[in-house]
């Protein structure tokens, strides 16, 4: 049976609060799934975040707040979870009358959910948290290939001071890791809009790829 914890990115909700912390992570093991590598962090260049180590790139729009080192620095032990890109419309604490729209990605060793056989599953551990924090899931997890890769999605929506939060998190396995990527807008449509910016393989090139965001 899986083992409910908190996962590495269960929300955007608790990123989007300053000085959050992330969660520690378990220490139990599971010999179906072998000890974990630690992964390549990647990197960020001309405004694109690639990684070759997942084999993915993200393009990050101009003007975002780039916190990526901040959240990784309380990651005690890569070989179980490391958070590979973490991007802010705006500062945390930097108030406004909407959604703070943001974006993170995660890797989570496998060995932390014992008998996760496949990415749908990822949503099951999650929930805990997700359902504390008041993220109503507006769906259940559902196929969504990105490339031709086998990803699963589900959506959530949260409402604060009457404004809706909308969150969208996609989940895949590869290389003994858990890889999650969760997005947060004001809209539906802003959120399939950073979505949109995820690729695997070769980034497509636009016109005018955004500067690097800004630390």
């Amino acid at each position: 049976m899986i083992i409910r914890r908190l996962a590495l990115v269960v929300s955007l909700f608790e990123c989007l609060l300053p000085c959050s912390s992330l969660p520690a992570q378990n220490a139990n093991q599971d010999s179906t799934h072998p000890a974990a590598i630690v992964v390549d962090p990647g990197e960020t260049s001309n405004g694109v975040y690639r990684n070759r180590f997942f084999g993915f790139s993200y393009r990050i729009r101009y003007g975002w707040l780039d916190r990526t080192d901040e959240m990784r620095d309380v990651s005690t032990d890569p070989r179980k979870s490391t958070v590979l890109l973490s991007l802010f419309e705006r500062p945390p604490l930097a108030r406004g009358s909407d959604v703070n729209s943001a974006i993170i990605i995660g890797a989570e060793s496998l060995s932390s959910y014992p008998g996760l056989k496949n990415a749908a599953q990822y949503f099951g551990p999650i929930s805990e948290v997700t359902d504390a924090k008041g993220m109503r899931p507006v769906n259940e997890p559902y196929e969504f290939p990105v490339d031709g890769k086998p990803i699963v999605r589900r959506d959530y929506m949260k409402q604060i001071s009457g404004v809706a939060m909308h969150q969208s998190t996609l989940a895949m396995l590869s290389r003994g890791y858990v890889l999650s990527f969760t997005f947060i807008g004001n809209s539906d449509e802003e959120v399939q809009e950073l979505i949109e910016f995820l690729r695997f393989g070769s980034p497509r090139k636009t016109a005018g790829n955004a500067p690097k965001a800004s630390k």
